[in-house]
């Protein structure tokens, strides 16, 4: 489904109630606003950006690397096992 909304004063734009409820938003939550490269803009909640950056660095490192893993790693590389 396609919303339509207007910037009013001071920059405000409101997010039409169905994508609110349907997200989770509520008053005070915050949000992150991207640039695509097409030039377009991206909404994300924050904890669908979290969600994101972790989907990246399991691709990235595997699902098994954890905090520890890099930590034992970082340790190794300043000789302090």
């Amino acid at each position: 489904m396609t919303y339509h909304a207007k910037v009013i004063a001071g920059g405000k734009v409101v997010i039409p109630a169905d994508i609110r409820r349907e997200l989770g938003i509520k008053d005070g939550d915050s949000l992150v606003i991207d640039r695509t490269e097409d030039g377009g803009v991206r909404l994300m909640t924050f904890d669908q950006t979290i969600r994101q950056a972790q989907t990246k660095a399991r691709a990235i490192f595997g699902a098994d690397y954890t905090v520890d893993t890099f930590l034992k790693e970082r340790r190794a590389d300043w000789g302090e096992e």
